[in-house]
């Protein structure tokens, strides 16, 4: 298994051309976010923007609206109950994130499915949180897509059926092999496996053992991948960023929270572009 470097930064941001505009950059759809976990679709926004992501949508519940539009005003807001313009939105989209805050409740289960349903194979599909824990309890069909999952131990129990004391390097990629894609392994050292071969992170620290930590990556993951063409490099690079901007954070911090990762990324990826 590979050690990721910074190397994989330079290997993936790159210098934005001067003929550019937003649409140069990407379109993001994030979709979660019930009337209980309002704050989990924020982040994941938020760090979608902060990373650059051209444009950025998310549907939510309405109890939601006024925090997103306050929060975050650059970003599109939207109804995640309102099926057509679910459709809509998430055909637009060049990646797809769903799952961070919203819920295992019937509702939650209807949009989940209603996503699935308008993905196509040309688009990036990031699932997280919530939507690992449906897709695992509940009969859903993966689209045919870019997958990229980003469970921790316990939901990667879930979804694989292997027990966290033998999520080994090996069984873990038979497992990512059948659902195909990119297995985001969240721990105290993350792991990636991809059909390139697997990865580990070492930057990170316990600093981050917070509420809001996965739902920021998952937002970077989308930002990312929107906007660089190898979705494999896009993947890593945000998960390196994430802990690596952590690191720098936490040696002056005792706690370092998702939102002062989110805020720090715009100058550290123009520090690590090529």
């Amino acid at each position: 298994m590979e050690t990721l470097t910074d190397e994989i930064l330079t290997q993936t941001i790159r210098v934005r051309p001067q003929e550019s505009h937003k649409g140069t950059y990407g379109r993001v759809c994030l979709i979660g976010g019930n009337d209980h976990f309002g704050g989990a679709i924020l982040m994941a926004t938020e760090a979608s923007v902060y990373s650059g992501a051209g444009l950025n949508t998310t549907l939510t519940d309405p109890s939601n609206f006024v925090s997103l539009h306050s929060r975050m005003p650059e970003a599109m807001v939207a109804d995640f109950t309102h099926q057509d313009e679910l459709t809509e939105l998430v055909s637009a989209a060049n990646t797809v994130v769903v799952g961070p805050g919203l819920g295992t409740t019937p509702q939650s289960l209807s949009v989940l499915q209603a996503v699935f349903g308008t993905v196509t194979p040309k688009q990036t599909l990031i699932v997280d949180g919530s939507a690992i824990t449906l897709l695992s309890e509940k009969n859903v069909k993966l689209p045919q897509a870019k997958l990229v999952f980003t469970p921790h131990q316990m939901e990667w129990q879930r979804l694989s059926g292997i027990k966290i004391a033998d999520q080994t390097d090996e069984a873990n990629e038979v497992v990512r092999q059948q659902l195909g894609g990119i297995v985001v392994l969240k721990s105290h050292q993350t792991k990636i496996y991809t059909p390139a071969g697997g990865f580990l992170n070492k930057a990170g620290t316990p600093a981050q053992a917070t509420g809001g930590m996965g739902d920021t990556l998952a937002g970077m993951i989308g930002g990312f991948t929107a906007q660089f063409a190898n979705q494999t490099n896009a993947v890593l690079a945000a998960v390196y960023a994430h802990s690596a901007i952590a690191d720098e954070l936490a040696e002056n911090q005792y706690v370092v929270l998702p939102t002062q990762i989110i805020h720090q990324l715009p100058r550290y990826m123009h520090e690590h572009q090529s």
